[in-house]
């Protein structure tokens, strides 16, 4: 009897680590920020840009609502579209780095995962003069060596704990229903959101500016913040990383 429940133990085991690579609010290959303690606080995040025109729509809404976000920004987009870029930046919304091309980490060997970060960190400090302090792996995607490189460089990893599912969206409304239970939340939350497209640049976005806009407007008593400001008000804990 001991042999097949090491077997199913072993299968359960290797299931879980698995699962554990592509879920954003798993902690077992390291410490991420996921979200916050406030309640009131909601981090609109916003991946695979920079992406004219959407981009540049989304800092519109923003600005009319003095709300902060951040972007996650795909290195060889930043080389493409540099002043979309400093267009975020001097709004005064957060940047990080979602590596150069946008693979899946999982699968990477470690000489190109380090590849990936530094040629995204470099296109992004040519395009801003300054360097970048947040990482978030495309898809989600990580695992041990992932952490361990990107804090080697400097990048503290920031996953989400409620996600828009914008990528497939069909209406602004479909969006702000997979938002709603965020905004439900005894804790801040990270909203995973896109204002550009992996495969292509120049991904339809409309849906992703239209729910923004609705969410902003709706939503006159929450605070819209960065993932830092998120942090900072939860503590240093909350971006404490296991070795």
């Amino acid at each position: 009897m001991l042999v097949p429940f090491i077997t199913v133990l072993s299968a359960t085991a290797a299931s879980y680590a698995g699962y554990a690579t592509m879920a954003p609010r798993s902690q077992l290959y390291g410490r991420t920020l996921t979200h916050g303690d406030d309640p009131r606080e909601f981090a609109l995040t916003y991946d695979d840009g920079p992406n004219d025109p959407h981009t540049l729509r989304l800092l519109d809404v923003l600005a009319r609502h003095q709300a902060k976000a951040t972007f996650f920004l795909i290195g060889r987009y930043v080389r493409q579209r540099p002043e979309v870029a400093r267009a975020i930046q001097a709004a005064g919304h957060e940047i990080g780095n979602h590596t150069y091309s946008h693979p899946n980490l999982i699968f990477v060997p470690a000489r190109r995962l380090r590849q990936e970060l530094e040629d995204c960190n470099k296109a992004l400090e040519d395009a801003l003069g300054m360097r970048v302090s947040l990482f978030r792996p495309p898809f989600g995607g990580r695992r041990p060596g992932v952490l361990r490189m990107a804090r080697s460089l400097g990048l503290k990893t920031v996953m989400w704990s409620v996600a828009g599912n914008d990528w497939s969206a069909q209406s602004p409304e479909f969006i702000l229903g997979k938002l709603a239970p965020g905004l439900n939340s005894r804790r801040g939350e990270v909203a995973l959101l896109h204002d550009g497209g992996h495969l292509a640049f120049g991904a339809d976005r409309a849906h992703t500016v239209e729910a923004t806009r609705r969410l902003l407007e709706t939503n006159p008593g929450r605070s819209f913040v960065s993932v830092s400001e998120l942090a900072r008000q939860a503590g240093s804990a909350s971006m404490t990383r296991k070795n």
